[in-house]
């Protein structure tokens, strides 16, 4: 059975999911989402957009609302907690 590097198995895929971006966010993290889920600078997705806007004759500015409502917001991230020590009570 032919096998992928690292030992994984054909079987084992690791699925990625688009959300839009809590962090890289002008309007609705729709461009920062989809530049995290691509790994390229959000700046770049937004110009991308807006030449895109213009060689659709407006279509990508009607598909950002759609996008919007469609792709679920990134999850909350847990806020890191370190727990500190505590001294003892003052003896009464």
């Amino acid at each position: 059975m032919p096998t992928e590097p690292h030992g994984r198995g054909m079987t084992e895929t690791a699925y990625r999911k688009l959300y839009r971006s809590r962090t890289n966010r002008m309007f609705a993290g729709v461009c920062g989402g989809i530049a995290e889920y691509s790994n390229m600078d959000p700046t770049i997705v937004r110009v991308l957009m807006v030449i895109l806007t213009f060689f659709t004759g407006g279509g990508a500015l009607l598909a950002y609302p759609i996008l919007w409502m469609v792709v679920p917001e990134a999850p909350q991230q847990p806020a890191t907690w370190t727990p500190t020590t505590r001294s003892a009570p003052p003896a009464a």
